[in-house]
């Protein structure tokens, strides 16, 4: 008994020594990592990385960047079920322990005396909590005391509920998902609010292991894991028999998601990054800013649709050019070949509506495809297949085929996509080459409403509505024909078109000018020269202007004068334009005179909702508003403040920004006498499709350039200024029978439609110093009393022709010195 005693004894001292022991070294990692530790208040202004969000004016999401998808909720949002889901996973005794569970401490501490190293981690959120936010991801003595003191110290500065909400916004969960909510929708497509039982479940299993759980790398780990977690829940309390019976029934239901965006807008996206790159450098991707684009979200969805119509319109016309490529088939393929072909396709991978397929074997009226999924299908006579052409060159195609084996063959790879008339039905089709631009601003402030610089972003990411220098053609003779109406003619001058040859070093040793079809139509008004887009008429018209006069004046409209060409060519839109200098210059029309600068950015805002910074553009001020200063008010398109501040946090700027006056740059006749001409180029000239828009303020100028080689329409209604570009990449020939009237012109109308939708016909006001006569059409002159042929057409009162007094023509208006005149 004794002994006994004595042996009880020893072990009592020994507990108390190792006591002891185990305190003075506490106390003396304390004394020592103490002063070391990082300030625990620093974690009540904890700035957590957040990509750069990019929104349309209407709050729609249009990109989104960062390495670190992350979207920081509150406490509150989370809902109790998951905060559960996390504590049945991660630390049941969260609520009880004061940031230490000394059971779990002791189990790690043992396992670090006997073999050296930490085996499990015994931490609890509010360790991992201060390891996240403070330290790094090594396994050290040092460390771990250095967390367990912060976690103590984190528990007497926050709350319980401040230090879940840290640690749910910061916890890594795979995929470059930082936080639940981002992984709602990196997993599940949705927000957390919306995920049910088992989800919740599996994203609680991922921060042990983000990648061993992974459920879209790992499934079954990913589901033992799961269903654990689940149990714990069960035994714990927090769910019923009936709850974890029907969450562990659920199949695995995770993929990979992209980031979710409201609206198809990668060119106006790359567009923001780079000037946010430009502006704020790599924390533009890490300290959560926003910024909102003039972009207008219908008008967005509505470019996107007419120019990808307008370009597999014209691919269509111009023939099937054949197969992608073709692979060697063996005559019985078994599902293991099938597999492995079927995963070569998904590596060609699809390209917008365009989907890869493999034609396995060809009927006399259909032809039987594989997939990238895997299945198989029937390509259908009536689906892409009778009647379409086999392209010859842009100029020739074949006739239409009689058979399914005119247009395949077993091992062609071959593009399908869904048919637009029958869903559920694919049919042939392939990946345009040719290429295009739209871009549409408002043309009272320049505010972009809408912009696509490819018909693809996937396909090439080149921009080509800001980066493609393209002729323009006929699209810029208005700036011409503007330049001469403020210069002495009248839309009445009387300019021969007509043959003419001009010795020019400049443009080699003899340039022969010839108009697109080839004709001659002889001595003609300067108004119907302009919306029958005659070239001859254009060329004497600049050479009477004089180029220097030209230049100078042609600048006023935002081109560079240095970059334009000190020739002739110029009449012809021979030089180097983007759409955005085009619909730039158009604009000035458009709102009778002013000149605005195209901007895409309307506010930059801080991850607290402060406004860093606001568009002040130049404004035409027309009906405008002033503050009590007498400032001008920017009423450029923009959402109510409120309405977006639900969007991006509550921005602590609501108050409309100032802009100042816009600079008028042509004289309110001027502007007039050109707006009637171009809307003359819409009901009489080479833009008379736009007819099917029946609005009578639509005005415009089709473009073509020699080849041709580049499509345009540039027009404006209702306040809305639009280009549209249509050509090769590598300066391919459109065909002899294409033109900016039938290639452009078409995606210019389909979206004007939609933007033209409940906004009324602006027209300009006809100025007191312009007055409408009647003339001889033929001359210019002042009409005869009775005669049948006469027309109304507007001059300036200290030009209109009188009794008496005959039409100005221009020096080079009659046909002497020229070749003879030939009328087809």
């Amino acid at each position: 008994m004794p002994s006994k005693t004595r042996i009880l004894r020893l072990f009592i001292g020994l507990g108390i020594l190792a006591s002891c022991g185990a305190v003075m070294i506490f106390a003396a990692a304390f004394l020592y990592i103490s002063p070391k530790l990082p300030s625990v208040e620093a974690l009540k202004d904890i700035q957590l990385q957040t990509p750069l969000r990019i929104y349309s004016a209407d709050g729609k999401l249009l990109g989104e960047f960062g390495e670190k998808r992350r979207s920081p909720i509150s406490f509150q949002e989370v809902p109790e079920l998951f905060i559960k889901a996390f504590l049945a996973a991660e630390d049941d005794r969260f609520y009880i322990h004061h940031g230490v569970d000394i059971t779990s401490l002791l189990r790690a501490a043992s396992q670090l005396i006997t073999s050296g190293s930490i085996q499990s981690g015994g931490s609890t959120i509010t360790m991992q909590v201060a390891k996240n936010y403070f330290l790094s991801q090594e396994r050290t003595f040092t460390r771990k005391f250095t967390e367990i003191f912060l976690a103590i110290e984190i528990e007497r500065a926050l709350s319980k509920g401040d230090i879940l909400e840290l640690y749910l916004n910061k916890i890594f969960l795979g995929n470059h998902a930082y936080g639940i909510e981002a992984a709602g929708q990196v997993y599940y497509g949705k927000p957390i609010k919306e995920l049910n039982l088992a989800q919740m479940a599996m994203i609680a299993g991922l921060p042990k292991a983000p990648s061993a759980y992974n459920p879209v790398a790992n499934p079954n780990r990913a589901k033992i894991r799961r269903n654990w977690i689940l149990g714990r829940m069960l035994s714990l309390g927090y769910i019923t028999q009936a709850d974890y019976q029907t969450a562990i029934a659920e199949p695995i239901s995770a993929k990979a998601y992209g980031t979710q965006l409201d609206v198809d807008a990668p060119y106006v996206s790359e567009m923001v990054r780079l000037h946010m790159l430009e502006r704020y450098g790599r924390t533009a991707y890490e300290d959560g800013f926003t910024v909102i684009t003039t972009v207008d979200s219908r008008l967005q969805n509505s470019a996107n649709n007419a120019l990808l119509d307008g370009v597999i319109e014209y691919d269509t016309r111009h023939g099937y050019r054949g197969a992608e490529r073709h692979w060697n088939l063996s005559k019985d393929i078994d599902d293991e070949q099938r597999e492995r072909l079927s995963q070569k396709l998904e590596e060609i991978g699809s390209i917008g509506p365009w989907h890869p397929a493999l034609v396995l074997n060809v009927a006399e009226k259909s032809a039987t495809l594989l997939l990238s999924t895997g299945d198989q299908t029937t390509l259908e006579w009536s689906h892409g297949l009778e009647g379409t052409i086999r392209y010859i060159s842009e100029d020739r195609v074949s006739y239409a085929p009689e058979t399914a084996s005119d247009l395949l063959a077993a091992g062609d790879v071959i593009r399908v996509r869904m048919s637009q008339t029958e869903p559920r039905h694919w049919e042939l089709s392939q990946l345009p080459k040719i290429q295009g631009a739209l871009v549409s601003l408002n043309a009272d402030s320049g505010a972009i409403l809408s912009l696509v610089g490819g018909y693809n972003y996937q396909k090439s990411a080149f921009n080509r509505v800001t980066q493609a220098e393209r002729q323009p053609g006929s699209n810029f003779k208005p700036f011409i024909y503007t330049a001469a109406l403020d210069n002495g003619f009248t839309p009445a001058t009387i300019i021969n078109d007509a043959p003419i040859v001009f010795e020019d070093s400049g443009l080699g040793d003899t340039w022969r000018p010839s108009n697109d079809n080839g004709t001659f139509n002889g001595p003609m008004r300067l108004r119907k020269a302009l919306y029958m887009s005659r070239n001859l008429v254009s060329i004497r018209v600049l050479r009477d202007l004089g180029i220097g006069k030209a230049i100078d004046y042609i600048a006023r409209f935002g081109f560079d004068p240095n970059k334009l060409p000190r020739d002739l060519s110029l009449a012809l839109g021979s030089h180097s334009l983007t759409p955005l200098d085009i619909v730039s210059g158009y604009a000035v029309f458009a709102n009778g005179g002013y000149k605005v600068k195209p901007y895409i950015i309307d506010r930059i805002i801080d991850r607290d909702g402060n406004t860093l910074y606001r568009a002040e553009p130049d404004i035409v001020c027309r009906n405008c508003s002033t503050d009590e200063d007498g400032d001008l008010l920017n009423p450029h398109h923009r959402m109510e403040a409120d309405t977006l501040d639900d969007i991006i946090n509550n921005s602590s700027s609501s108050e409309a920004p100032k802009a100042n006056y816009a600079k008028r740059v042509l004289s309110e006749d001027v502007a007039f006498l050109i707006d009637s001409i171009l809307q003359d180029v819409i009901t009489r000239g080479t833009g008379r499709k736009a007819l099917v828009l029946k609005r009578s303020d639509a005005a415009g100028k089709t473009g073509t350039t020699n080849g041709p080689t580049d499509a345009w329409f540039s027009g404006y209604s209702g306040g809305i200024v639009t280009s549209a570009w249509v050509g090769f990449d590598q300066n391919n020939n459109l065909g002899r029978r294409e033109y900016g009237g039938s290639v452009a012109l078409p995606i210019w109308i389909d979206y004007m439609k939609e933007a033209l939708k409940n906004k009324p016909e602006r027209h300009l006001k006809q100025p007191d110093n312009v007055i409408s006569v009647r003339i001889d059409p033929d001359t210019g002159n002042l009409a005869q009393p009775g005669q049948s042929n006469a027309i109304f057409e507007y001059f300036r009162s200290d030009n209109a022709p009188s009794e008496g007094f005959n039409q100005p023509q221009s020096p080079y208006g009659s046909s002497a010195g020229d070749d003879p005149i030939e009328i087809f």
